[in-house]
């Protein structure tokens, strides 16, 4: 698949060149999208919006071969976008269950409850602020660079390395003082 090419058809207002450029990393949209939201509902619908947003703004793109971390970051801030809209109606939800003594609604089902290994790694990441946790998963679960998270994360790469050196650091103290090594 030639991205450039099928960049410069997108541009030119082809929407099967852009599906196929979206296609071909799904399942990489999907984790990333996932890590934010935390659920695959919502992590679908940020890819959705993704999506919308790429298409209407794939002649903003500068640079053609950068167009997948150009379509993440977007994805990443979607995310953000949904997530704060989301603490928002928590928010009303919240004020509105402490007034008239009745809960508003179930409360989300955790998808990682299932699985030991994502509770041990969020308990983990309790030592850790949001800024550490983020730059963490997207440098070591989904395998991304410092520049395309510097990118992403709107932050300098010295930044991005120091989170990660800060986090992992703590997650080390703490490791260690819990199991005495």
């Amino acid at each position: 698949m030639n991205v450039v090419r099928l960049v410069k058809k997108a541009k030119n207002g082809s929407k099967e060149a852009l599906l196929q450029l979206i296609m071909a990393e799904k399942d990489d949209y999907y984790r990333l999208a996932l890590t934010y939201m935390e659920n695959p509902h919502d992590a679908m619908d940020a890819m959705e919006e993704m999506i919308v947003k790429v298409y209407e703004k794939i002649d903003q793109l500068k640079k053609d071969e950068a167009f997948y971390s150009w379509s993440k970051t977007i994805l990443v801030n979607c995310c953000k976008s949904m997530l704060r809209k989301q603490k928002r109606l928590v928010l009303i939800d919240d004020w509105h269950t402490s007034n008239e003594g009745q809960p508003c609604h179930e409360p989300k089902s955790d998808p990682y409850l299932s699985s030991d290994q994502q509770m041990d790694m969020k308990e983990l990441f309790l030592h850790l602020n949001e800024k550490q946790i983020e730059a963490i998963q997207l440098k070591y679960f989904h395998d991304l660079d410092y520049q395309t998270i510097a990118d992403m994360t709107s932050v300098s790469i010295g930044t991005v390395k120091s989170r990660i050196f800060q986090g992992l650091k703590k997650l080390r103290d703490h490791y260690r003082g819990d199991f005495g090594g």
